[in-house]
């Protein structure tokens, strides 16, 4: 199953698939949004029910919030897709420092300016033009080197 909102990853890579189960009426599929209000879950929880019964499989979704998503669970592959999507990938929750929730800062531990380089040409010569983009999970981002506004997916 892909993300609904970024069709080039899948769910295991995006770190929102966390676990598949066998039960005595079929299999518990475990699903993490990647934020509390994220409109995409039922979506999900939609396409991994009907893809288990296109293979003659039973299976109910389970959401489950705690542990909070982190960008940081997702893979290696799931940062290449995106950037190659046009989506600069996040950084890691731990490079960002210890606070979970960053509402307008663009500081990283300390004093640094937070760097995002621009998916398109590799530029880190790049500005934040809004910090909501095309969804809330994402940050809006201009290249000052090549002139391409791309999404910046925040950490958390």
């Amino acid at each position: 199953m892909t993300d609904p909102e970024i069709p080039v990853v899948n769910l295991r890579e995006m770190g929102i698939l966390r676990a598949v189960r066998q039960t005595a009426t079929g299999l518990e599929v475990v699903l993490t949004p990647t934020y509390s209000g994220c409109p995409a879950m039922s979506q999900m929880a939609d396409d991994v029910v009907n893809a288990l019964a296109q293979a003659g499989v039973a299976a109910r979704v389970l959401t489950q919030i705690a542990p909070a998503w982190s960008t940081d669970w997702m893979t290696p592959e799931a940062r290449d897709k995106l950037r190659a999507y046009g989506i600069a990938p996040p950084h890691s929750c731990a490079s960002v420092g210890t606070n979970v929730i960053q509402f307008a800062s663009k500081k990283i531990a300390g004093d640094a300016e937070l760097t995002v380089a621009c998916p398109q040409c590799g530029s880190i010569n790049t500005t934040e033009t809004s910090h909501f983009g095309s969804t809330a999970c994402k940050a809006l981002y201009r290249c000052l080197s090549c002139l391409e506004p791309f999404d910046y997916f925040k950490p958390y």
